[in-house]
């Protein structure tokens, strides 16, 4: 699993991407419960209601839920519509463009294909060559949500298929980010749903779910404790709003790309840059984009950008998270450190990040 950066005010938490590390794995067997004891009362088969509602919506969205393989590993995804189109994680797919897709329901793996994939906020749609059978999952709206809110998670954790966990949105408008690493696109994905529903490696693409049945997120991360070696921090997962999701996923199964990312950008490339002491001081300008924002409002290759609209931005990632706070067409006060040592704020009227 990778190591992501989090900003989640007060908390200390490393979020780690739900299953890029994870290899392809047979479903384990579950352990015989323990026998009742002689003479005890029989346990009711009558289901509390809350387990029925539980019972009534895995039955309604599990169907839904497919297994993603790749020749690297594996993951969750979401049926998006009839005709075979699959909402998942750009992390999941990684680079691969073919992979099979395994129903919750059971059959015989089938061939799909990427459509497309939106690495700058972790997600894709793929396609499978046979859509005979599919569920469309309903999608429901995430602005909607509130927190206390019970919700499941649905996915493949660790390999063992059609899984499902429960627990509450516990926060809503997180906003966290990923190192991009070989397997990792390094999305910043901004208004993340937390919850305290059990996200595993494995789990990335799935879904998270109401108990009306509707799916209102994409469980994309989940966490761990430094404090603890690394160790799982329980009850601390992340996922892609529902209404992100949708709208990207109809761009790209419309268009064959994202045409419209709703996202800010300056309009450079650049990278974290350390000071003498060896700490992160801010985001090194490598290549300004012409007629960009930037551009106009002369920031120049060499520069770094140490703050925005006040807010400091020591790394590439501080920066990411900075600007999904702020929209297409927003001015934004840009702190630089020019390359003579000098200070200087301008100000940047923002476009918009490309979905390429």
């Amino acid at each position: 699993m990778r190591k992501i950066a989090a900003a989640l005010g007060a908390a200390v938490v490393i979020p780690l991407s739900g299953c890029s590390a994870l290899q392809q794995a047979g479903t384990a067997s579950p352990s015989p419960g323990p026998a009742t004891p002689t003479g005890a009362a029989p346990t009711s088969t009558a289901a509390h209601p809350l387990e029925a509602t539980f019972q009534q919506v895995i039955g309604d969205v599990l169907p839904s839920i497919v297994q993603i393989n790749t020749r690297v590993g594996l993951g969750s995804g979401v049926v998006y519509d009839a005709a075979g189109h699959i909402v998942t994680n750009a992390h999941v797919v990684g680079r691969a463009t073919t992979m099979t897709v395994t129903l919750a329901t059971g059959g015989e793996p089938r061939p799909a294909r990427l459509v497309r994939s939106f690495e700058a906020g972790d997600l894709a749609v793929i396609k499978v060559d046979d859509p005979e059978g599919l569920k469309p999952a309903r999608f429901g709206d995430s602005a909607k949500l509130r927190v206390g809110q019970m919700v499941l998670a649905m996915g493949n954790p660790l390999g063992l298929s059609g899984s499902v966990t429960n627990g509450i949105v516990s926060a809503l408008g997180r906003t966290v980010t990923e190192p991009q690493t070989a397997g990792s696109p390094g999305a910043t994905i901004a208004n993340a749903i937390q919850t305290s529903a059990a996200i595993n490696p494995g789990n990335s693409g799935g879904a998270l779910v109401d108990l009306s049945g509707q799916v209102i997120g994409i469980p994309t991360l989940a966490a761990t404790d430094p404090e603890l070696g690394g160790g799982a921090a329980p009850g601390i997962g992340f996922a892609i709003p529902s209404n992100t999701a949708t709208d990207i996923a109809a761009q790209i199964v419309r268009d064959g790309k994202v045409t419209n990312t709703h996202r800010a950008a300056l309009g450079i490339r650049g990278s974290t840059v350390v000071g003498a002491d060896g700490r992160p001081i801010g985001a090194a300008v490598a290549r300004v984009e012409p007629g960009g924002g930037a551009a106009k409002a002369g920031i120049e290759e060499g520069d770094v950008i140490v703050a925005v609209n006040g807010a400091d931005t020591p790394t590439m990632a501080a920066l990411a998270e900075v600007l999904t706070t702020l929209k297409p067409g927003a001015q934004a006060k840009v702190e630089l450190l020019r390359q003579d040592g000098s200070r200087e704020t301008v100000t940047v009227t923002l476009g918009e990040l490309p979905g390429e």
